[in-house]
């Protein structure tokens, strides 16, 4: 029997790293919120890897910070290592990577979340939502629990992560589950399909957690973390981050021991016997999909990893396994060190239902149900750095709707969350989708040091961001330029010292003066080295030092960049109608029509990037809006 249990002005269903944005973001902007979980003791959980940021993730988890939100404020506070990926090459694709303490992570955010005003964290499953039609609109009206609590909502925002009709599998044994042994969500899916929502079914999957005490560390190879690195948020004390005592990480290697376990037993696993129907993620792939898919490697290269400073539990990143619990073992004792290994959890595969989101508009709001919202992995994405982003932006948007203003979209140029939701709302995905730095036309511009620069005054002006902390942004980015400008305009007296740092660094010597930004732009030198002939050097952070140096030595490159955000800046100025029957339009390829009639691009540039319309069909698209917009001229 349903009862009505209260009101909210938004729901959401999920406390994992989306639902915690999104309902920050809403609670924040002064909405009443609820924010719904499975279990309590899970909100902010880490099933998958305890680590933040990564290749394009630490760029997310920076953008993220930008606009006001959460994780990488709380990654930081729980830094066990923190290491910046890529640093052998140009700085678009420097990114950072922190080793998380999984538990203390946990804690930090359920308290955010229980002393934030505004908001609500309930233990519920949420098994329906209800709708009204509102003018021909169909909208959401509220959501239901499995106790039958009825709670009357303007929005809602589904974070359901991989709990969605979980399915946990392990060799032969196959059993409904959430990650990490939670209960599944298991009637939710039958509201979406009802709804003609298009569902998918997907796969991720987890390593053995095994017992620090019973492995040999000294025959491992040892990794240290960075140095004097910047945290991922600007509300963090760099002194204090910089003195955090780092713990080290391992590394080892399979061997063909491990791979002649895995192939004798490739009969077993689920991946090949076909007890496994989800589509699992291609860039973290199992151990045994890897020994088959790359089999003249010798080796494998595993990190061993800390899962908290008050735990002896340890992650080993890269031996993700759904081979039997037996299987699993042998493989473990394979590895040098871990002969007498204790395997604490098996690893397991997990497959779950997501929805095909092409359903959705850049907000993330759903084409077919006024204001409700879908973020994170129930998107189709894996991570939780691209499920905090999601959230923060669906929380965002639902806001702005319930207000009745213009919604939040950013662009593939201005940040990697606008090239992660257009790629998956114009293109869609067939796999769990991952960012990685290459999924972007305009590295050099969306680079982790200028987050702040790109998106702070958006999370200022949409309130997210204090007027403390947007004067501090203020500052730096005057201490940037003033730098910048001080290199181009400071001239290096030729001598003795600079010649013999030139030589030393193998460029050419000079002998005139020569602006420090000149020498800057040679791909051999840094602020570093060029400090003791730089007598008119001010004592700056290492963000700000950083930062102007990215500027000064790429100049040509970024302007290169910035005149091709011009002309992309074009085709996405020009709309597309939203009542257009693409059908209707004569010229355009059948599949084109189709696509385009699927996804409803709100503009020629997004209709240029969906799969199957090609350049032929966007000329007549071009044609079609001039002449569209000739006869408005002349019905006015």
């Amino acid at each position: 029997m349903n009862y009505i249990a209260g009101s909210a002005d938004v729901a959401v269903i999920g406390a994992g790293h989306a639902g915690i944005e999104a309902a920050l973001a809403s609670a924040r902007l002064g909405l009443k919120t609820i924010l719904f979980t499975i279990n309590l003791d899970a909100v902010g959980n880490m099933p998958c890897n305890p680590s933040i940021g990564g290749t394009g993730k630490g760029h997310l988890v920076y953008e993220i910070d930008a606009l006001g939100g959460e994780m990488g404020y709380s990654a930081d506070l729980v830094t066990l290592q923190t290491r910046t990926l890529n640093l052998g090459k140009g700085p678009a694709v420097h990114s950072k990577r922190v080793q998380a303490d999984r538990i203390k992570y946990r804690e930090i955010m359920k308290k955010t979340i229980e002393n934030t005003e505004n908001l609500s964290l309930i233990q519920a499953e949420i098994v329906d939502f209800i709708t009204e039609e509102d003018n021909g609109i169909k909208k959401i009206t509220a959501v239901v629990t499995n106790m039958g609590a009825v709670w009357n909502v303007k929005a809602a925002i589904i974070c359901a992560g991989t709990f969605l009709n979980g399915k946990v599998i392990t060799g032969e044994c196959a059993y409904a589950s959430g990650p990490d042994g939670m209960l599944p969500a298991t009637k939710l899916t039958d509201a979406l399909i009802r709804e003609n929502i298009e569902v998918y079914r997907f796969k991720t999957g987890t390593p053995p957690r095994v017992h620090a005490d019973t492995v040999d560390f000294s025959v491992l190879e040892i990794q240290n973390g960075d140095e004097n690195t910047s945290p991922f948020s600007s509300r963090t004390d760099t002194e204090y981050y910089n003195n955090i005592k780092q713990t080290p990480c391992h590394i080892v290697y399979t061997s063909g021991e491990t791979h002649d376990i895995i192939k004798n037993n490739l009969h077993r696993s689920p991946l090949y016997s076909g007890v496994i129907k989800g589509t699992g993620p291609r860039y973290c792939p199992s151990i045994e999909d890897k020994v088959v898919r790359f089999a003249d490697k010798e080796r494998h290269q595993l990190f061993v990893e800390p899962c908290g400073k008050e735990t002896k539990e340890l992650y080993i990143q890269g031996f993700s396994s759904s081979l039997p619990e037996e299987v699993q073992i042998k493989m473990l004792h394979s590895l040098k060190g871990f002969e007498n290994a204790q395997m604490m959890r098996t690893a397991y595969a997990i497959e779950y239902d997501c929805i095909n989101p092409t359903q959705l508009y850049p907000t993330l709001e759903f084409k077919s149900i006024s204001g409700l919202y879908g973020a994170g992995q129930f998107n189709g994405t894996s991570g939780y750095e691209e499920a905090a982003a999601q959230g923060l932006i669906a929380g965002i948007n639902a806001v702005l709707k319930i207000r009745n203003k213009e919604p939040l979209i950013l662009t593939r140029d201005s940040s990697y969350i606008g090239t992660l939701i257009d790629d998956i709302v114009t293109k869609g995905t067939n796999e769990p989708y991952r960012m990685m730095t290459s999924r972007s036309e305009y590295r050099l511009l969306l680079r982790q040091d200028n987050a702040d620069f790109r998106l702070t005054p958006i999370g200022y002006k949409l309130g997210l961001i204090s007027e403390e902390r947007y004067n501090a942004y203020l500052e730096k980015q005057a201490a940037i330029n003033e730098e910048v400008e001080r290199a181009s305009r400071v001239t290096i007296s030729p001598s003795d010292a600079l010649n013999e740092i030139l030589v030393e660094n193998g460029t050419t010597p000079v002998t005139t003066g020569i602006k420090l930004a000149d020498l800057l732009r040679r791909p051999q030198l840094n602020y570093a080295m060029l400090a003791p002939v730089d007598k008119t050097r001010k004592e700056l952070p290492t963000a700000i030092i950083n930062c102007a140096e990215v500027i000064i030595k790429y100049d040509g490159y970024i302007k290169r960049q910035l005149a091709e955000v011009e002309k992309f800046t074009k085709t996405e100025s020009i709309k597309l109608p939203s009542d257009i029957d693409y059908s209707e339009i004569k010229g355009l390829r059948i599949e084109a029509r189709q696509k385009l009639n699927q996804i409803r691009p709100e503009n020629i540039g997004q209709a240029s990037r969906i799969s199957g319309v090609s350049p032929a069909d966007i000329t007549v698209l071009l044609i079609y809006c001039q002449q569209n917009r000739r006869q408005n001229e002349v019905n006015q």
